[in-house]
């Protein structure tokens, strides 16, 4: 969700994880598409190094990341403590609700960043 709502704030922004799943959870891509932003070509992908370099800025999302990746001379390092909603539990409409609730957060922050960095 965070890459496809950095690229929709106007931010080139590549998405990747300290233990990738391999797949897009499909409860994103449908909270994604309810604003437009169709993210259901994305996939997880792991932590790349080489690319992490090339950045300007590297933000992590959740607690383990921000534990799990190096600090990069020279890339400014940003953390926004999110939830994973892939770990939430209830009902359907609980899930739907918490990945929206993320969603709306990373958005909020992707809009500040892109004021930041403008």
């Amino acid at each position: 969700m965070a890459e496809g709502l950095a690229r929709a704030a106007g931010i080139e922004a590549y998405s990747a994880g300290t233990t990738p799943a391999g797949y897009v959870h499909p409860l994103a891509v449908q909270v994604m598409a309810e604003i437009g932003i169709d993210i259901s070509q994305q996939t997880s992908k792991a932590f790349d190094m080489s690319l992490a370099q090339s950045m300007d800025a590297m933000i992590t999302v959740c607690g383990d990341a921000e534990e799990e990746c190096p600090v990069i001379p020279g890339v400014r390092r940003l953390h926004w403590p999110i939830p994973d909603p892939a770990k939430a539990t209830g009902t359907q409409e609980d899930l739907l609700n918490q990945f929206r609730t993320v969603r709306d957060g990373i958005a909020r922050r992707a809009n500040e960043f892109r004021l930041l960095i403008s």
